[in-house]
């Protein structure tokens, strides 16, 4: 699944492959995601970007951007199911076309982002762009997180019965925390996902957004991804996808779960060890 430490990686991957050199083809897929912003203006500023240079790729929490020097930034999402594939020309696709979300050709090799909840062309100085940056809160892969800003994001919003698994998911707040680090970090400070934020003091709430900004970092590598660093071979994390299996660490309950929050999203949790 996509989060954030994903999209860092994708980015390590494109940039240096990407950076400085000239687009041949671009084309954004018949899919919704493209016609969701327009697919007559998505197919003209596509043209406008052949022949244009790549300037660069970043990531912002779970949005990949790369950036034209015509002034023109390529967003995408990847969703639950996303994903980027490189290819030689002529190459067979591994998924079908009518999967392609957008397809990037740079000389002999071909960038295809697949299965996208969004993609969309936008101005880099545009409206578009600035309500963008202004939603989404801070990178927890940047350089430096201001937390006091995630402190404040949070605790402006205007759910009262807001639960803290939701503020942890909530890209308004911090960027990059998905699905997985939502129940792993809970799980790690014993905080149970369904609390209420108004429950939460600040000093808490901004020790489960340092958790997930250490935890993302440390999955920046290659491999699966680890949330659980024991060396016992009981599994990469504590409870994600572990329903119904004992806890790792109480070994007196088991892992529940249920469908939670506002967007209904799967959540794991130790009833003995979170309260």
């Amino acid at each position: 699944m996509p989060e954030g430490d994903t999209i860092h990686k994708i980015v390590s991957f494109l940039a240096p492959r990407l950076a400085g050199e000239t687009v041949h083809h671009l084309a954004l897929g018949n899919d919704a995601s493209a016609r969701r912003w327009g697919q007559k203006r998505a197919a003209e500023w596509a043209r406008e970007c052949k022949g244009c240079k790549i300037r660069g790729v970043e990531a912002r929490g779970k949005h990949l951007f790369i950036n034209f020097d015509n002034g023109v930034s390529l967003r995408s999402h990847l969703g639950m199911y996303g994903a980027w594939h490189r290819y030689r020309a002529g190459d067979n696709w591994q998924k079908p076309k009518a999967r392609s979300s957008l397809v990037l050709t740079i000389g002999d090799e071909v960038y295809v982002c697949f299965n996208a909840r969004e993609v969309e062309l936008l101005r880099s100085t545009g409206i578009r762009r600035r309500i963008i940056d202004t939603r989404l809160g801070p990178d927890l892969l940047g350089p430096d997180p201001d937390y006091s800003a995630i402190m404040r994001r949070a605790r402006q919003i205007p759910d009262p019965e807001a639960t803290v698994a939701d503020v942890l998911l909530d890209q308004r707040v911090a960027s990059g925390i998905g699905n997985v680090y939502k129940s792993e970090v809970l799980f790690v400070n014993r905080r149970l996902p369904q609390t209420r934020i108004d429950a939460i003091d600040d000093d808490e709430l901004k020790r489960h957004f340092q958790l997930a900004a250490e935890l993302l970092g440390r999955n920046l590598g290659g491999g699966k991804r680890i949330t659980r660093f024991e060396s016992d071979a009981a599994g990469r994390l504590w409870v994600y996808r572990r329903a119904g299996q004992p806890c790792l660490r109480c070994e007196d309950g088991r892992i529940a779960a249920a469908v939670t929050g506002r967007h209904h999203r799967s959540t794991f949790w130790c009833p003995g060890c979170q309260q």
